[in-house]
């Protein structure tokens, strides 16, 4: 029952996300999420993985205190 529990949370997040990223001002367009996550040094090991492999050039790390959850913008 957990393992549904977490996964049910993680996809309704991710529509969440999905729903209001496009209102999300202070992001610049060319910006997209990466990954969202409950620690921030996961979410910095994740951006600085994803610049070692070329994945993306740049990235920041957001609390989005809404959420209760850090988000990866790459």
């Amino acid at each position: 029952m957990r393992k549904v529990s977490a996964v049910l949370v993680s996809a309704v997040m991710v529509l969440g996300v999905s729903l209001t990223i496009g209102a999300t001002p202070a992001q610049a367009e060319a910006d997209r999420l990466a990954g969202v996550f409950r620690e921030h040094s996961e979410c910095e090991r994740v951006g600085t993985q994803g610049v070692n492999q070329d994945w993306w050039d740049d990235y920041s790390c957001e609390w989005e205190g809404r959420y209760r959850y850090y988000f990866l913008y790459a």
